[in-house]
């Protein structure tokens, strides 16, 4: 390990005099500085990022744990990050260059993605480049991933801009899907406005829709984001086609269907997407919430599946029931939803053991019905009534039901409502 000189020591304590300048936007510190001192007005500091606001990264790039907590950064860089404009203003008086990124963006990104709005003007008026691109292959459009970024959007259009730029990288996002990915409404209407593709695919073939379907539930805190249910509101109305599929074959349907999320099923199937849509294995969107019903504590089953069967879904294989059962046993009324929409189905010895022995005392009341009704004998006659007229009507159940003239409560009955019990 080499150990400090006095030089090397005098050098950094002059850049850290010089860094605690910037950040404190005192602007006659800085200009002492840099005219009493043989610094460099494009000196490098090591600044603190624990939010990684200045680093970029290619992807794929091993990170060093100790590189995630500081970046390397022009002091053009600092200023924007702490809004010091008046220091900022010397810089530029002194040459400071607009366009360096030791460390994989320029200035313009980070003002974009911290959302200052005034950075972003001054660094225009001074030769920012509007597009040029980040380490991960951004431009400053895509970094604008803020509510408080929407001036410093306009800005760049107003620039000329090309708001349906490709990230120069592997997943060829353009500013759009960042936006949709990110859940920002307020963007994702200014870019439409201003001619954004919102059928735009990336490099995996997904859309800003199918992107913002995926993206609404956060999986850590497992909770839905109304941000991104907007997001995907504002791309159905401005003509987004709810059915394209990505790489996999997936649609919109199948993302939220993943996630559990009704109310952007709900969402999505009132603007024609296709409940029987199979992905590459073979899946539609039931069997996507089928498989992940237990582990999506925010989630409401019972819901997703009167939707699906409503708007047309094909039922799940009556030999493999049991595997409802397997999914759901803990939400009686996701199984209620399911068992009724059959005109008749028998169980098998793999019901029962299907339903751990806990569960089946807890709900017991509820599973003697699911067993008296599902045997040789038929079901009731208002139930046959119900299936027959559900099958007149298909996939239009959803909105036709609701046009009959009949009771409210014979509405519901026949959209599949649980009651808590099978007759």
């Amino acid at each position: 390990m080499a150990q400090s000189t006095p030089r090397s020591e005098a050098d950094r304590r002059l850049k850290t005099r010089f860094l605690q300048a910037l950040q404190r936007d005192d602007a006659d510190e800085v200009r002492r500085i840099l005219h009493a001192t043989s610094l460099d007005v494009e000196t490098v500091l090591d600044v603190e990022d624990q939010s990684m606001i200045l680093a970029s990264y290619k992807q794929g790039y091993w990170l060093p744990g100790h590189k995630l907590e500081s970046s390397w950064a022009t002091g053009l860089h600092v200023c924007v990050m702490y809004d010091s404009i008046a220091s900022a203003l010397v810089l530029l008086e002194k040459g400071a260059a607009v366009n360096r990124k030791p460390n994989g963006k320029t200035p313009l990104h980070v003002a974009c993605e911290v959302g200052n709005s005034n950075f972003v003007a001054l660094l225009l008026n001074h030769g920012a480049r509007i597009n040029s691109v980040s380490l991960s292959g951004h431009t400053a459009l895509h970094h604008c991933i803020t509510g408080e970024s929407v001036d410093c959007a306009k800005q760049l259009i107003l620039k000329g801009v090309q708001v349906d730029k490709r990230s120069d990288n592997n997943d060829m996002e353009t500013p759009l899907h960042t936006v949709a990915r990110c859940g920002i409404p307020e963007l994702v209407a200014l870019y439409v406005a201003h001619g954004a593709n919102v059928d735009a695919a990336n490099a995996h073939q997904e859309t800003p829709l199918i992107t913002a379907a995926f993206w609404a539930l956060s999986m850590r805190e497992q909770e839905y984001s109304t941000n991104h249910h907007l997001v995907c509101r504002l791309l159905l109305d401005h003509g987004a086609n709810v059915n394209l599929q990505e790489e996999d074959n997936k649609t919109a349907l199948h993302k939220a269907a993943w996630n559990c999320d009704h109310v952007l099923m709900q969402m999505l199937l009132e603007a024609d997407a296709d409940a029987r849509a199979m992905d590459i294995n073979g899946c539609s969107p039931i069997q996507y919430v089928l498989k992940v019903t237990p582990v999506r504590p925010a989630g409401v089953p019972e819901i997703c599946y009167q939707l699906l069967l409503n708007h047309g879904a094909a039922r799940i294989y009556p030999p493999q029931f049991h595997k409802v059962l397997q999914s759901c046993h803990q939400f009686p009324r996701a199984v209620e939803v399911m068992v009724n929409s059959y005109e008749h189905i028998k169980c098998t010895r793999k019901w029962r053991t299907a339903i751990p022995d806990i569960v089946y005392k807890q709900h017991r009341e509820f599973y003697d019905s699911l067993f008296a009704a599902c045997t040789n004998s038929p079901r009731t006659l208002l139930h046959l009534a119900r299936c027959a007229i559900r099958a007149q009507m298909r996939n239009r159940c959803h909105g036709g039901i609701q046009n009959l003239p009949v009771p409210l409560s014979i509405q519901r009955y026949l959209l599949l409502e649980p009651v808590g019990v099978i007759y």
